[in-house]
Formats: structure tokens, C-alpha cells, sequence
């Protein structure tokens, strides 16, 4: 005998975790944790670094500044926030909003990967360097790998583009900008999304 386990079910196992984690030192100062959002049938990921204070009063992730700027270019292109899934890697405040140190991300990791099986996307959209350095375990350059399909583990493709906080610390738009690329992506985004969705 066999039976399937809804996937709502799955994921309401790890945001239980995810609120009753306190195995970092950022579980003890934050206001809520982050799980994330989302469809959970997306064949699109989007995965950042960490929660800012805005993600923090709300538990709800890219809701501040960085987050309505990347709801605004998914609008552009034609897709929602509702169909796709939005998370971290990790999912509780670093203070000050510093960069989450690697043991932090690696302690957290085991709620990420468990959102990942659960979903099981086609594509990953690590946005900016420290989520997609997370992915690939190692350093690596934004700016020269952001725009490119790298494939990842179980066939999943890894497409890094710009975190929106840099974008909102380079305000050009001209062609050639990091905005002007970031967009170029996003309209890939939607492709990938439109291609896999009706697999």
C-alpha cells in the first residue's frame, strides 16, 4: 500500500521546525522567522540571503524596500509573487542586517534543502552573491556569473541574477546597468516559468 503525502503538509512540518529552531545565534534575536511563500507547485525558486528588519516584524519574506522593487520586475515580466515560491537560506534576521556567516547558513541549510524537496524546482534563482556562494560552496563572483544556467544537483538548474538591494544601491537603468541585466534575467525567469510550469 502506497499513499502520497500532500506537499502543504510536508511544508507545514518545516515552518513548525523553522519557528521552534533556536539552533544559531540568530534564533534568539529575531522577531519572527521567515519560512517563505509562495506556490509550492512553482517550477521557479527564488532564494536569498537573509530576512531584513521589514521580513522581520512581518515573518513574511521580500516585503521591505529590496522585495516590493523584485515584486515590481516580476510584474514586468508578467509573473506574480503568488506563482512562484520566495524564501532564504537562512530564515532569521542577522543583526544589523550584516551577511549571515557560512556556519549560520550551514546550520540553517537542512530547512532550506527540505523546502527544495518538497517543491522540487525545476530552477533555482539565487539572488545575489551570498545564496548563490551558498549553492555552489564556494566564492564566486555575482557580476560574472549572474544571466547563466549552472546545473545543480538532481538536474535543477541554478539561474543567480542581482539581489534588489543592489539594484537599489545602483540606481541606473540605462542598457548595460545592473538593472537593465537584472531585468534581461527576469524575462528569462519567465520563460523557464513558462516552460516548465506545463511539464
Amino acid at each position: 500500500m502506497s499513499f502520497i503525502i500532500r506537499k502543504e503538509v510536508l511544508m507545514d512540518v518545516v515552518v513548525k521546525r523553522i519557528e521552534s529552531c533556536f539552533s544559531c545565534p540568530l534564533g534568539p534575536t529575531r522577531i519572527n522567522p521567515v519560512p517563505g511563500e509562495g506556490s509550492l507547485d512553482s517550477p521557479v525558486m527564488f532564494v536569498g540571503e537573509g530576512p531584513g528588519e521589514e521580513e522581520d516584524k512581518t515573518g513574511r519574506p521580500f516585503v521591505g524596500k529590496a522585495g516590493r522593487l523584485l515584486t515590481q520586475m516580476m510584474e514586468e515580466v508578467g509573473l506574480s509573487r503568488e506563482k512562484v515560491y520566495i524564501t532564504n537560506v537562512v530564515k532569521c534576521r542577522p543583526p544589523n542586517n550584516r551577511v549571515p556567516t557560512n556556519q549560520e547558513m550551514l546550520t540553517c541549510s537542512h530547512h532550506l534543502l527540505a523546502q527544495i524537496q518538497i517543491i522540487n524546482p525545476k530552477v533555482i534563482v539565487p539572488l545575489g552573491a551570498t545564496a548563490l556562494n551558498f549553492f555552489l560552496e564556494k566564492k564566486v563572483s555575482i557580476t560574472k556569473m549572474r544571466g547563466k544556467e549552472i546545473e545543480w544537483i538532481g538536474g535543477i538548474i541554478l539561474f543567480p541574477t542581482f539581489h534588489p538591494s543592489y539594484l537599489l544601491r545602483n540606481r541606473a537603468t540605462g542598457p548595460g546597468s545592473p538593472y537593465d541585466l537584472a531585468m534581461q534575467d527576469m524575462k528569462r525567469i519567465k520563460e523557464y516559468y513558462d516552460k516548465y510550469r506545463k511539464i
